[in-house]
């Protein structure tokens, strides 16, 4: 169980299971947490959810609307800041940023990537196929060769309300690359939870932090489920009575 104290820098604190889901603003929270194990996080990427043409941008419109805009100026003067509070919080970071975000962040000690051939975007210099991540620290799992996560468009996130969510098969390995069992994880920019759950089906514990409320009550949602699927499997036959799987 992470023992946090009962009111805080935020609004609401949710405890279910081993994960904690915290409503604020994370350069607040960032100081008053204890040291963890390892943070993995998927900032906004800083694009304002308009990069298609009008019908894009009318269906967008608002998208991120609240608490935050998603700007350039954002991801260097809250995201960067928070990821070097990050940094001095844990033994090791894993972020995806984007690859037009890259030089917001500090250096990192290596650069992993999501490889999906069969991505549809584009850039002003072709079609991208991958994702970067900036890992910061030392590996948790020594001597593993740094190979990207090739994942397909059937893999596909799950539409659960937030603009940008993200696969989970993707953030599974990620977690399951990045962190051990019953290690803790923290995610400051939560979004609709998707390291939490991937926490909750590894056997990790975690802490969530997210400003924006709808998203945080997805968060809620999403990972009090994936608690409920651990707590079925995990549960104790009665005396005699022969498991599951037996």
């Amino acid at each position: 169980m992470i023992d946090l104290p009962a009111t805080g820098p935020w609004k609401r604190k949710e405890m279910i299971g081993d994960a904690v889901l915290l409503l604020g603003d994370c350069l607040e929270i960032l100081p008053v947490l204890p040291k963890v194990d390892a943070v993995i996080t998927d900032p906004p990427y800083g694009i304002g959810r308009t990069a298609g043409g009008p019908e894009s941008r009318a269906r967008e419109k608002g998208a991120y609307a609240g608490a935050f805009e998603d700007s350039q100026e954002y991801i260097a003067t809250v995201c960067a800041r928070a990821i070097r509070e990050c940094i001095g919080l844990a033994k090791r970071v894993a972020l995806t940023c984007g690859r037009t975000n890259l030089w917001h962040y500090p250096p990192a000690a290596d650069v992993g990537c999501f490889y999906q051939p069969a991505a549809s975007g584009v850039s002003f210099w072709g079609r991208p196929t991958w994702q970067p991540i900036l890992f910061y620290g030392t590996a948790p799992h020594n001597g593993e060769q740094l190979r990207p996560l090739h994942y397909t468009l059937t893999e596909s996130p799950e539409q659960n309300g937030h603009p940008c969510p993200k696969p989970l098969i993707a953030w599974t390995w990620l977690v399951g690359k990045a962190s051990k069992h019953g290690e803790t994880v923290l995610d400051p920019f939560m979004g609709s939870g998707t390291t939490g759950v991937a926490c909750m089906n590894l056997g990790r514990k975690f802490i969530g932090i997210e400003i924006e409320e709808r998203y945080f009550n997805i968060a809620v949602e999403r990972i009090t489920n994936a608690q409920r699927q651990v707590k079925l499997f995990d549960a104790p036959t009665k005396p005699g009575q022969a498991g599951m799987f037996a």
